[in-house]
C-alpha cells in the first residue's frame, strides 16, 4: 500500500489554531476549487449519528461535483435517530424521524473535504475522497438535533460574544486480536518497550494519517494493555470534531487490514478508562488567547473563571453527553483518574478540569467524556455550560474544592438530565428529550439482554 508523506501544505490540510465559522466557509471553497481539476472517481458523505460513527453514502465523483456538493443528497432520517444497532425505538420524542422514512438532506461541508486511503491505490488524490455534511430538511431548516447542526449553533453563540474556540481532542483507543485479548500483555504508559507487537500497525496508522494531512501533534502508548493515543494538533471545534471521527475511522480501517480491532470503548474492563479528553481555549476573532490573565499568564482571566464556573455548574446535569452507553459507567466508576469529583485544579491530572498550560497555551482540559461520546455533541454541551457562566457572571470556585459529583449510574445519570432546568436552558428542549429518549433505549437494551454475568450471579444463587 503506497501511503508516502504528502506534502506540508497539502490544499486540504486544517490550519493549526482558532477559525471563525466565515474563514472555514472561504476555505472550504478554495478546498472545492482544487478539486474540481482533479477528477475524484468517487466521494462519500460523511455524516455525524448520535453515536460517534459516521452513516455513509458512496457517489460517483463527476456527479458529486456536480451537483451534490451545491444542492445535497438525501438521506433517511431515522440516521439521525436510530439506536446504536440501527434499529427504531419507540420513544414518542423519536417519531418524527421514523415515520414514513422520508428524506433529510445531506449538505457537504466543502472544508471537510480529504482525500481516502484505498489499499489498491493509496492516497492517490483522483481516487476517493470523504467529505463531512450538514443535515437539513427539505426545506431548507437545518435539523436541530444533528450532531454538526448542535455545534455550529453553539459555536455562532460564543461568536455573538467576541469568543471563538479552538479545540483539541484525545481519544484513547485499545487494541485488540481476533480472540479478543489486547495487543500488549501490560500496560504500556509511555513505553518503549513492549509495544513491539503494535509497531506494524502504529506504521501504517502513522502514515496513513501523515498522507491524509490531518495534522498529528504525537502519538504514545497508553496506561492499560493494548491501549494508545493519538493526538491531532488544535483547530477549530468543528474542525476538530470531524477529524478525530474521521481519525477513528481511518485508525479502524488500519486495524482491520492487520486482524485487529481498535476498540473506542469507554471501559475495556473494571478499573481502565479510555476518555476523550478535551482542551479547549477561548480567543478572540483575531485568534488572540482570551484565557491568561494579563498580570499572571498562568491564571485564568475574568472571561475563563466564568467560563470555567459554567462548566462545573452544568457537568453533573449533562453527564448523558460525556457517558452515553450503559459501558460508561463502568470508566466512571471504577476507572483510574475517574473525573467524578467535579472540581478544577492548576495541571492538576486528578480534578475533573485541569487548568493546561500557560500564556498563549493557557487552555481548560475537560476530562469528564468517555471515548465513547459523540464529540460534537460534547463540545457543544462544553461550550453551552461555559458561555453561561459568562452570561450569568460566575465567579470561579477555588481550586480543588468540590462543586458536585457527576452521577455514577445512568439511571441517576438520566434522572438529572431529564428532571434538572439547566440542560434545557443549555441545549432546548428537543434535544435534552432526543437525547434522554436514545439513552433510555440504552439502557432498555441493555436490561433485556443475559450476559455472562447474570448467569454467573444466578449460578451463585443455588
Amino acid at each position: 500500500m503506497n501511503t508516502g508523506p504528502r506534502p506540508a501544505a497539502a490544499f486540504w490540510q486544517r490550519p493549526a489554531g482558532p477559525r471563525t465559522l466565515a474563514a472555514r466557509a472561504g476555505a472550504g471553497a478554495t478546498i472545492r476549487e482544487e478539486l474540481a481539476g482533479r477528477a475524484p472517481s468517487r466521494i462519500t458523505l460523511l455524516a455525524p449519528d448520535p453515536h460517534a460513527r459516521f452513516a455513509a453514502v458512496d457517489l460517483d465523483g463527476a456527479f458529486a461535483l456536480e451537483s451534490v456538493l451545491d444542492d445535497g443528497y438525501g438521506a433517511c432520517t431515522y440516521l439521525c435517530a436510530w439506536t446504536v444497532e440501527r434499529g427504531t425505538s419507540p420513544a414518542p420524542e423519536l417519531q418524527r424521524y421514523y415515520g414514513t422514512y422520508s428524506d433529510l438532506v445531506l449538505r457537504p461541508d466543502p472544508a471537510t473535504l480529504l482525500p481516502q486511503p484505498d489499499p489498491g491505490d493509496g492516497l492517490a488524490e483522483g481516487s476517493g475522497w470523504y467529505v463531512v455534511c450538514d443535515a437539513a430538511w427539505p426545506d431548507g431548516r437545518p435539523v436541530t438535533v444533528a450532531p454538526r447542526t448542535v455545534l455550529r449553533q453553539r459555536l455562532s453563540a460564543a461568536e455573538a460574544l467576541g469568543i471563538v474556540p479552538s479545540v483539541g481532542l484525545e481519544h484513547e483507543v485499545t487494541f485488540h486480536r481476533a480472540d479478543g485479548s489486547p495487543v500488549t500483555a501490560h500496560g504500556i504508559d509511555y513505553a518503549l518497550g513492549g509495544t513491539e507487537n503494535l509497531t506494524p500497525l502504529l506504521r501504517e496508522i502513522r502514515s496513513t494519517l501523515r498522507g491524509a494531512a490531518l495534522g498529528v501533534e504525537s502519538a504514545r502508548a497508553e496506561c492499560h494493555p493494548g491501549q494508545y493515543e493519538i493526538v491531532l494538533r488544535h483547530r477549530d471545534a468543528l474542525a476538530a470534531c470531524d477529524d478525530a471521527m474521521v481519525q477513528q475511522t481511518l485508525v479502524r480501517q488500519a486495524a482491520a487490514r492487520h486482524g485487529v480491532t481498535a476498540s473506542y470503548l469507554a471501559a475495556e474492563g473494571p478499573g481502565q478508562g479510555s476518555s476523550c479528553h478535551v482542551h479547549l481555549s477561548l480567543n478572540d476573532v483575531d485568534g488572540h488567547n482570551l484565557g491568561p490573565d494579563g498580570g499572571d499568564p498562568r491564571r485564568p482571566s475574568p472571561l475563563l473563571g466564568a467560563f470555567l464556573a459554567g462548566v462545573l455548574r452544568a457537568a453533573g446535569d449533562l453527564t448523558p453527553i460525556w457517558a452515553p452507553t450503559v459501558n460508561s459507567y463502568v470508566r466512571l466508576r471504577t476507572g483510574d483518574f475517574a473525573p467524578t469529583s467535579v472540581r478544577w485544579g492548576a495541571d492538576d491530572r486528578t480534578a475533573a478540569v485541569r487548568l493546561a498550560g500557560h500564556g498563549p497555551s493557557l487552555r481548560l482540559e475537560c476530562r469528564f467524556p468517555g471515548a465513547d461520546a459523540q464529540p460534537h455533541l460534547v463540545v457543544a454541551a462544553l461550550l453551552a455550560a461555559g458561555l453561561s457562566g459568562i452570561e450569568d457572571g460566575l465567579p470561579l470556585p477555588p481550586p480543588g474544592k468540590e462543586q458536585d459529583r457527576l452521577p455514577t449510574t445512568p439511571w441517576q445519570a438520566l434522572d438529572r438530565f431529564s428532571t434538572s432546568p439547566l440542560p434545557v436552558r443549555l441545549l432546548g428542549a428537543e434535544l435534552v428529550d432526543h437525547c434522554a429518549a436514545l439513552f433510555r433505549a440504552e439502557l432498555d437494551d441493555w436490561c433485556d439482554g443475559v450476559t455472562d454475568w447474570q448467569r454467573r450471579r444466578g449460578a451463585l444463587r443455588s
